[in-house]
C-alpha cells in the first residue's frame, strides 16, 4: 500500500541497541519517535484541554472509534468537520478500530463472517461492525493513522482459538487496505497470534505481504507474564521491515516503554498515566507516588524534585493531597498535568540520548526502578 501524505524514515539508529530515531510526516503535521501518544478516548485526553497538551509537547493524541461512534455519533463528528475541528486539536490523531473494546466490553458479541455483532455498552442496542465499515468510519472522522478492525484474544486462550482469531484478523486485514482507497491518511496492520511465537510468526509475515503503511503489536502487556511481554515483542519487532513505523498498543509505563524502545519499537499509547492521576498517583523517577498517603498531609515538596511541570513548579504534595482527598476536580487535573508531562519529557530524553549514542544512561537511571513500588 502506497501512501503519499504519509510518510516514515528512520533518521539515525542506536549503535549500542536496535532503538532508533524517526520522522512521521502525517496530513496534519510532523511526529518524532519515539513518541508517547496520551489517550483521548471519547475526544479527550481527560481533565485537559488541548491547549495544555500543547504546552506539555504532546505531538499526537489517541480517539477510539468504538466509543465515537456509540457517542456522539459520526454524524455528529462528520458535520463539525471531523474529529481535529470538533476537539479543537491541530495535530495528528491515532484513531483505534474499536477492537479491542468490541471484544472486551461486551459479553454478547456474535462473530460472523463478514465481522462482529454487538451490543452498546450505553444503552444495548445492536451494532455491527465489519472490516470495511470500521475503516469508513475512521475516514469520515479524519483520521490520521487508522488501525484495521482486528480479533484480539486473551493470554489464557488455547492455540486453536487462536490460530482462528489470527486467521480471522488476516482476512479482514485483506478487507481493511482494500477500503482506504485514496485517502490521505495511515492505515496500520495489526498483528496478532496470542501467547504463541508460531502464530505471531506467521501473522507477521502475512501481514506484511500486504504492505501497510506500518504495523501494531497487538495482543500484548493484557496481563501475561512480565518477561513474555518482552520475549514476544522483541520476537515480532524482528520481523518487522525497519523501514515501517512499529506501534505497540497499550503499552504505558516508563520501564516497559524503554525496554520496547531497545527493541526498536516507535508509537505507544496507555490509559495509565492519566488514569492512575485520577486515582490519585504520580509518576516519578523512584516509583509511584500515591498522594493519598497521609505522609503527604504537611509534605510541602513539589510531587518530584527537578521536575519543570506546571504542577511541580506551584504546587505541593500537601496541597494536591487536600484537594484529591476533598474531592476537588483540581487534583486530577494537576496530577494529570504532572504525569503526562513525565511521559512527554521521558520520550524526549530518550530522543536525545539515542542520538548521543548514550541510551544506556536512561536504562541506567531506572536500574533498581519498579513500577509497582508506591512511594
Amino acid at each position: 500500500m502506497e501512501n503519499k501524505k504519509f510518510k516514515f524514515k528512520v533518521i539515525h539508529e542506536d549503535k549500542n541497541s536496535d532503538a532508533r530515531l524517526g520522522e512521521i510526516i502525517t496530513p496534519h503535521g510532523k511526529i518524532n519517535t519515539p513518541v508517547f501518544c496520551p489517550v483521548g478516548t471519547r475526544a479527550t485526553v481527560k481533565a485537559m484541554t488541548p491547549e495544555e497538551l500543547r504546552d506539555i509537547g504532546v505531538q499526537i493524541i489517541l480517539g477510539n472509534t468504538y466509543h465515537l461512534y456509540l457517542r456522539p455519533g459520526i454524524d455528529v463528528i462528520e458535520r463539525a468537520g471531523g474529529l481535529h475541528k470538533f476537539m479543537h486539536w491541530k495535530e495528528p490523531i491515532l484513531t483505534d478500530s474499536g477492537g479491542y473494546q468490541v471484544f472486551s466490553l461486551n459479553q454478547t458479541f456474535k462473530i460472523v463472517k463478514d465481522g462482529v455483532e454487538f451490543k452498546s455498552i450505553i444503552d444495548g442496542s445492536k451494532h455491527f461492525f465489519s472490516p470495511q465499515k470500521v475503516i469508513e468510519l475512521q475516514k469520515r472522522m479524519g483520521s490520521d493513522i487508522m488501525m484495521m478492525l482486528d480479533e484480539p484474544v486473551s493470554p489464557d486462550s488455547d492455540y486453536g482459538y487462536t490460530k482462528l482469531a489470527m486467521i480471522r484478523t488476516l482476512d479482514w486485514a485483506r478487507m481493511s487496505i482494500n477500503s482506504v482507497g485514496d485517502y490521505p491518511g495511515a492505515l496500520f496492520g495489526i498483528i496478532q497470534g496470542g501467547m504463541y511465537d508460531d502464530l505471531r510468526k506467521e501473522c507477521s509475515q502475512r501481514m506484511l505481504e500486504l504492505n501497510f503503511d506500518g504495523y501494531s503489536i497487538g495482543g500484548l502487556s493484557i496481563g501475561e507474564p512480565r518477561e513474555l511481554t518482552f520475549e514476544l515483542t522483541e520476537k515480532t519487532v524482528n520481523e518487522i521491515p525497519k523501514e515501517k513505523t512499529r506501534y505497540f498498543m497499550g503499552l504505558g509505563d516508563p520501564e516497559g516503554i524503554i525496554k520496547a524502545v531497545s527493541m526498536g519499537v516507535d508509537i505507544f499509547d496507555c490509559v495509565l498515566a492519566t488514569r492512575i492521576a485520577r486515582n490519585g498517583v504520580a509518576i516519578t523517577y523512584e516509583g509511584k507516588l500515591n498522594i493519598k498517603n497521609f505522609r503527604y498531609k504537611i509534605d510541602f515538596n513539589p510531587l518530584m524534585h527537578d521536575c519543570n511541570c506546571y504542577c511541580c513548579k506551584n504546587y505541593s504534595r500537601a496541597y494536591i493531597r487536600h484537594l484529591y482527598i476533598s474531592n476537588e476536580i483540581l487534583a486530577s487535573r494537576l496530577l494529570t498535568t504532572h504525569n503526562l508531562h513525565f511521559m512527554v519529557n521521558l520520550m524526549g530524553e530518550i530522543r536525545k540520548k539515542i542520538k548521543e549514542g548514550k541510551l544506556s544512561e536512561i536504562k541506567k537511571k531506572f536500574d533498581g526502578y519498579v513500577w509497582k513500588k508506591n512511594i
